[in-house]
């Protein structure tokens, strides 16, 4: 039996139970026979064994020899503990005792007597009789990482109560716990199950929330970070105005103009938030909300539509999901509900839900994705591509600076992992000053100009909305701060906002003002060259809605929201494809066109098959998407690396995490060889799914011959050896020394950083039990709901997931650990061991662990940061932007660039 590894939080996914043969304590009474087991390893001691070898020798493995060894010495000093007891109470003195049981003093037969040392030496055996006693209330207990901190045993301990237990018939089962907001990542934990549950028994069991905390959670305030979500408000729809598209309300599609100060309107401290609000108890309004100081007496929200005047108001409205846990279909971020005290003095709620709000737009990724460079210039493309690839340069020569090994190894696997998903993802670096904003409407505003406090007046941006069709969706606007209208109606201080005109809007491929962002790109100009070309004439005027309408039509095929996420992957890949390979503009603007209509075919009950016909997209695929595989096999579908980017290939199922290759630093996998028979009575390898760039030894060949892909291959290729070198660097490095006497000198700091731990470590099992009660709310509801969409999922596991780590008290973010400067020292002096480092390096902030542990005794930059600074040039960054990135001096940078 190889007992579960606690250290390891990646244990490998699905392995059952760690069973075998207990040939030293079998048996009605376990471990009747130890005195067996613990007499015949002393003999094979006597006669020069190793501890290696007397495991082999007894069919054990080393970890399983310790164990049953430290459970044999409890049973044997237990026995002896219960003879001394005996002959004490036949009035033995302690020096006859002694003289009987062969002990050389009576101070042994003390320790043997003592009631307390006794119960010290069988915590053991009493936790498992604890576990025993929960499991029968409880049908399956989560024992895994922080359990045996809540319980106030050693993590030595809790495996020993484990392995009584299992030598008892209890079962043991390595369980994973998927991550309901972010799928295909788990956290794997061991389940403590009764005798007579299988291992399918224990995942039934997961995924019907029934395993539970040993000890139970009670906590309805989330841990001070999270509130439960409430049921929202509702208003009454006599509060509600709708202004029409023939009214102005189209220049302005999406926005909610709420009353300022309307109390049951409040949106805390936000000047604006993405909202969702519900009206009459059936329907509910969204979009972007503002405060507003014009609204018609009797009106507390005005709410802005492009819909035809004489649309019944309830029509304009979206109706509620029958959900009564999520009625908007949308996730209510965490807090994003308002309290507020009413005239009877009594705390209320807001009836204002925010989705998002200020803020939270300036915290997304600023990346560049493939969708947007690779239809830019090469030079663009290879530009910030060698600028991102000297990024994690730059970080991997730090990594290996560090001078701190536990924490250097830990950040060489991450940094291993990061540069593999950056092969695959194919991300660029973000260009000087680069942000994300929402986008406001600014009626009167002109089309060439956009309203951007926190941009110079006069800057021209160029602004990119995904997903977009080409360069012909990019606007590039002038920044005008100083336009009335705006600045009344918006204010000056707007942190992730933007104000645009209508016209902007529809170019940015048709984008409404209910929360639709861009990425704002400064042209610091003319030194950054963004491709922006006048839009397609094809698609002027072109109102898919109308077009493709299908009001009166008998028989018409409607698209499910499930096939409209197929199809528009299928287009995008087409438009991807057609413009790497160069097609015209003509083409270019039917797949365009077709897209369109496949976003709005759900909401708007479109003819998409009719719109398929007349743009010919299947003879389109047919030029632009045939290609053959390595095997000489033609295919269809996506053709260029940038559209295969996510495809996956089968290879022989692995066994096990895996192991690094020393020569390589590639990752090397076991077979597991397992096979089985398939539908058709046929025996069959079992298979996994891989990525198909992780899997291929050259990029290239993913391509299809642009000078684009092989751009991205060649980048990609480089990101894959970067990760390489990372894991071959992990191999050379080595443990923390621990120092006895550092440890004492630093006593309190290591009492400081246990307790930090102890915090941290104890949210681990709440986490846990979030998200298996998180899970099986949201597999109930698919149950219910076997339409549901990935997007509708993706909502309903958010909000579920809110909402039990409220019920547990689960919180991350109060629990990190914060490293004092005199932790630090006693870190670096060894006061604490590689092992305790390690598990407090899960919880603490990775950022400042590495820049305490970066030596700061440098003379001169690294080639790295300098071929950084190069590259950081090159993209368009000043001086004074390069070296406030980098924690240079201005001096110093221009030094080294010139």
């Amino acid at each position: 039996m190889a007992f579960p590894d606690y250290d390891d939080v990646l244990m490998h996914y699905g392995i059952k139970r760690r069973s075998g043969r207990y040939p030293w304590g079998s048996g009605k009474e376990p471990f009747q026979h130890s005195g067996d087991l613990i007499s015949r390893v002393d003999e094979l001691k006597k006669n020069g064994f190793s501890e290696k070898q007397i495991a082999d020798e007894l069919g054990l493995s080393t970890t399983d020899l310790r164990m049953q060894l430290r459970v044999a010495n409890h049973e044997r000093r237990a026995l002896e503990a219960d003879r001394a007891r005996s002959l004490r109470d036949d009035g033995k003195s302690l020096n006859e005792i002694a003289q009987i049981m062969g002990y050389k003093n009576d101070s042994s037969i003390r320790s043997l007597l003592n009631e307390s040392t006794a119960a010290s030496k069988n915590r053991a055996k009493a936790t498992a009789e604890m576990l025993k006693n929960e499991l029968e209330e409880k049908g399956y207990l989560d024992v895994g990482v922080g359990v045996e901190r809540e319980l106030g045993v050693s993590q030595q301990t809790l495996r020993e109560a484990l392995f009584i237990l299992e030598t008892e018939g209890y079962n043991v089962y390595g369980i994973g716990v998927p991550n309901v907001t972010n799928p295909g990542r788990q956290t794997n934990t061991v389940v403590l199950a009764k005798k007579d549950a299988t291992y399918s028994d224990a995942y039934a069991a997961r995924d019907a929330g029934n395993i539970k905390s040993v000890v139970d959670y009670y906590s309805e305030d989330g841990g001070k970070t999270y509130r439960k979500t409430q049921y929202p408000e509702s208003i009454d729809s006599k509060r509600v105005m709708i202004q029409y598209g023939d009214e102005g309300g189209a220049a302005k599609d999406g926005l909610i103009e709420i009353r300022r100060g309307v109390e049951d309107l409040d949106m805390g401290n936000s000047h604006y938030a993405q909202v969702r609000i519900l009206v009459d108890g059936t329907h509910y309004i969204k979009g972007m909300a503002v405060y507003s100081d014009d609204l018609p007496d009797g009106v507390d929200i005005r709410f802005n539509t492009n819909k035809k005047s004489g649309t019944p108001k309830m029509d304009v409205l979206k109706s509620i999901k029958d959900d009564p846990s999520n009625p908007f279909g949308a996730t209510i971020k965490a807090n994003g509900q308002v309290e507020y005290i009413g005239k009877d003095g009594k705390k209320h709620l807001s009836a204002v839900n925010k989705i998002k709000e200020e803020g939270d737009w300036d915290t997304m990724s600023k990346n560049l994705s493939s969708q947007f460079l690779s239809k830019q210039s090469l030079s663009l493309m290879k530009q910030q591509l060698k600028l991102t690839y000297s990024d994690y340069a730059d970080e991997f020569d730090e990594i290996k600076n560090l001078n701190n090994p536990t924490i250097k190894k830990k950040m060489l696997l991450d940094f291993a992992d990061s540069c593999d998903g950056a092969a695959v993802t194919l991300k660029a670096a973000a260009l000087p000053r680069q942000t994300t904003k929402v986008i406001l409407p600014v009626p009167g505003l002109k089309d060439t100009e956009v309203y951007a406090p926190t941009y110079k007046n006069g800057e021209q941006l160029a602004l990119i909305r995904y997903p977009h069709g080409g360069t012909f969706e990019i606007p590039v606007v002038t920044v005008n701060n100083k336009n009335k209208k705006a600045r009344s109606m918006l204010g000056t201080d707007l942190l992730d906002a933007i104000g645009i005109s209508s016209g902007t809007a529809n170019r940015l491929s048709g984008a409404d003002f209910d929360g639709d962002q861009v990425i704002a790109i400064p042209t610091n100009n003319g030194r950054v060259k963004i491709n922006s070309t006048p839009a397609l004439k094809e698609l002027a005027n072109f109102d898919p809605k109308v077009a493709y309408s299908t009001e009166g039509k008998k028989g018409v095929k409607l698209m499910s929201e499930s096939q409209k996420q197929k199809q528009m992957g299928s287009i995008s890949n087409l438009i991807t494809d057609m413009t790497l390979q160069g097609a015209p503009f003509s083409e270019i603007s039917r797949a365009v066109k077709h897209s369109m209509v496949v976003i709005d075919a759900v909401k708007h009950k479109l003819d998409y098959k009719q719109s398929e016909k007349d743009n010919g997209i299947a003879e389109l695929k047919e030029r632009y998407q045939g290609y053959k595989t390595e095997d000489g096999r033609e295919v269809g579908g996506a053709s260029t690396l940038l559209s295969r980017r996510k495809q996956t290939v089968q290879v022989p199922e692995r066994q096990g995490s895996g192991r690094i290759d020393p020569d390589t630093g590639a990752m090397v996998y076991k077979e597991s060889g397992r096979t089985y028979i398939d539908a058709a009575g046929k025996e069959v390898k079992a298979t996994t799914k891989v990525n198909v760039i992780l899997n291929a030894q050259d990029v290239r060949t993913l391509s299809s011959g642009t000078p684009q892909e092989n751009a991205y291959a060649d980048y990609a290729n480089k990101m894959k050896a970067l990760a390489n070198d990372a894991r071959k660097e992990y191999l050379n490095t080595g443990n923390l020394k621990k120092n006895a006497s550092a440890a004492q000198t630093y006593a309190s700091e290591v009492e400081s950083l246990n307790a930090k731990l102890d915090t941290a470590s104890r949210n681990a099992p709440k986490e846990r039990q979030a998200q298996i009660l998180a899970n099986s709310k949201v597999k109930a509801q698919i149950d219910e709901n076997p339409g549901m969409t990935k997007s509708e999922i993706k909502k309903a596991s958010q909000q579920a997931i809110t909402d039990a780590r409220a019920t547990v008290g689960a919180s991350g973010k109060e629990t990190r650990i914060k490293i004092t400067d005199a932790e630090w020292d006693a870190i670096q002096a060894g006061a604490i061991s590689d092992n305790k480092l390690t598990q407090i390096l899960r919880y603490a902030d990775t950022d400042e662990l590495r820049q305490r542990a970066t030596p700061k005794t440098t003379t001169q930059p690294s080639t790295a940061k300098i071929n950084r600074m190069k590259a950081m040039k090159a993209s368009g960054y000043t001086v004074g932007e390069i070296a406030d990135a980098l924690g240079l001096s201005s001096s110093t940078v221009s030094k080294y660039l010139a």
